[in-house]
């Protein structure tokens, strides 16, 4: 049974981290790490991974504090996500992503994954962490 695919995302100052779900909604594969120009410029590259595999939805990390409180960085992706969600048509779903980026760093970490090349996936990877998260809980 063919599901919708839902992009991930891993919303950073500099990059944004992007996956996408299979064709059967089980398992969520890192696609790109976008540079960060613009608004306008990152939602025209969203838009192009969006008619490619076809999204029908967008879930993004939302950075709570450890505390559970919404602190300015929360507020920074609550705010480009509407954006996204206005531009693209798309409903934006959250997921709590307080310790992703942490379980990526680990992976890799134990995986003897070199800093210099750990900086290049951990976006791209924190972003499939976000989404099968939110698959997990949702299958």
């Amino acid at each position: 049974m063919l599901k919708d695919r839902i992009m991930g995302l891993d919303i950073g100052d500099k990059t944004i981290g992007v996956s996408v779900s299979d064709l059967l909604g089980i398992t969520a594969q890192g696609i790109t790490t976008i540079k960060r120009k613009s608004k306008k410029q990152d939602v025209e590259e969203l838009k192009k991974i969006i008619d490619e595999y076809d999204v029908k939805k967008i879930v993004s990390g939302l950075p709570i504090n450890m505390n559970g409180s919404f602190g300015p960085r929360a507020q920074k992706v609550q705010n480009l996500c509407e954006f996204i969600s206005m531009e693209t048509g798309l409903e934006v779903d959250f997921w709590d992503e307080r310790l992703s980026t942490m379980e990526v760093e680990n992976m890799l970490i134990q995986g003897d994954v070199s800093r210099k090349k750990r900086k290049k996936v951990i976006d791209k990877l924190s972003a499939v962490i976000i989404l099968q998260g939110y698959m997990d809980s949702h299958n």
